[in-house]
């Protein structure tokens, strides 16, 4: 019998942790198919009524239990100003419960972006942020706790990072249980970097890629089959436009990459695509350049991507018949109708296509879709 690998031990529990809860079905009950619906022209709301305020920040899934990361901006309409981490938890993607806020006793100063992972082999949960004492001299933080929920307590408040001045950052964890850190270097136009962390990830090897690109912000690092794809957004500042999106490929999590086309293009080619992502909006009852319901969607005729929001993460979901669903997510910037932050909506993608050879297709605006899993019968 084929011995497994240890780093694909790692992986796949912690994928049969999320698949477990979705697929077990007691013996004395009979099976039934229930259907999860990701809606994405109407608010997210929390089990007591409250509109979901977690932006800018990852879900992930740590034993059988989602949970959503971000900037929990309330009543704010400007985006620097200082405001806490929140998190919530949830079973199924549906209901979701306000677990407060993440990070414990943070200096004073500006929060963005907090990123979690676990960390097998010290048994911890990790958080990496972006965070700001003077605008806009960047530091990265990092913080432990030992429950996803928190509270996480600092323990390397300024990383040590190749980069002088880490602006947008996120983490990502390989199948051999190695973490990294991609992040934008302000003082270097925005370039984008890799670097490796340590064994207990709350610091860096300093060992790390080529610079990605410039000018960019919000990057995304994930991994399918052979390929590593880093996902890079456009310089946005919180622009209700939205962000282009370039995706750069590498066989390597530190490259080289290679670029691979983009996926949310405003060239000014792609009136088909936006003329028919206008249709498919209309079916489902928007009005197009309202200020109500969301505006993900371009105008036609217009230069807008094809999903109005900037990327903050891709999520990766169980799929119903086996496998992963990589769903890309964005925060649409100033869609909610009050201009309240707090209230702002945030983009779930139907599941990412790739070609045979690995490429991400185009985004497509999809108002509703749904996860079909099995479930418990009364």
């Amino acid at each position: 019998m084929p011995k497994v690998q240890p780093h694909k031990l790692i992986f796949y529990g912690h994928l049969l942790a999320c698949i477990l809860p979705l697929f077990i079905v007691s013996c004395s009950r009979r099976p039934k198919t229930e259907k999860i619906l990701i809606d994405n022209i109407a608010p997210r709301h929390d089990v007591t009524g409250q509109i979901v305020d977690a932006h800018a920040g990852c879900l992930q899934c740590f034993n059988g239990y989602y949970y959503l990361y971000g900037s929990r901006f309330g009543t704010n309409y400007d985006p620097t100003v200082p405001c806490p981490f929140s998190v919530y938890s949830s079973p199924n993607l549906k209901d979701w419960t306000d677990e407060g806020n993440l990070l414990k006793d943070p200096p004073k100063g500006v929060y963005y972006r907090p990123y979690v992972v676990f960390n097998a082999r010290t048994k911890k949960y990790v958080l990496w942020y972006n965070w700001y004492k003077t605008l806009w001299n960047g530091s990265a933080g990092v913080a432990v706790s030992e429950s996803p929920t928190g509270p996480f307590v600092i323990v390397n408040q300024r990383a040590n990072l190749a980069g002088s001045s880490p602006g947008d950052g996120s983490l990502f964890e390989d199948d051999d249980g190695t973490a990294y850190y991609i992040y934008t270097d302000i003082d270097n136009d925005y370039a984008v970097r890799v670097e490796r962390l340590n064994a207990d990830f709350t610091g860096s090897t300093r060992q790390g890629s080529d610079y990605i690109g410039f000018g960019n912000e919000a990057p995304l690092l994930f991994h399918r089959n052979n390929l590593y794809y880093v996902l890079l957004a456009t310089l946005c500042a919180a622009c209700p436009q939205g962000s282009e999106v370039a995706v750069e490929t590498s066989t390597s999590p530190l490259g080289p990459y290679v670029f691979a086309g983009e996926i949310n293009h405003q060239s000014g080619n792609d009136n088909g695509q936006a003329s028919s992502e206008a249709n498919t909006a209309a079916a489902a009852g928007m009005k197009i350049g309202d200020a109500d319901p969301i505006g993900f969607i371009p105008e036609r005729g217009k230069k807008h991507p094809f999903i109005r929001g900037q990327e903050t993460w891709v999520a990766q979901l169980p799929a119903s018949g086996g496998g992963v669903l990589y769903m890309w997510m964005a925060d649409g910037w100033y869609s909610a109708g009050d201009k309240q932050l707090g209230h702002d909506f945030q983009y779930w993608s139907s599941p990412l296509q790739f070609n045979t050879n690995g490429m991400i297709q185009p985004l497509k605006f999809t108002p509703r879709w749904e996860i079909i899993r099995k479930a418990e019968s009364d």
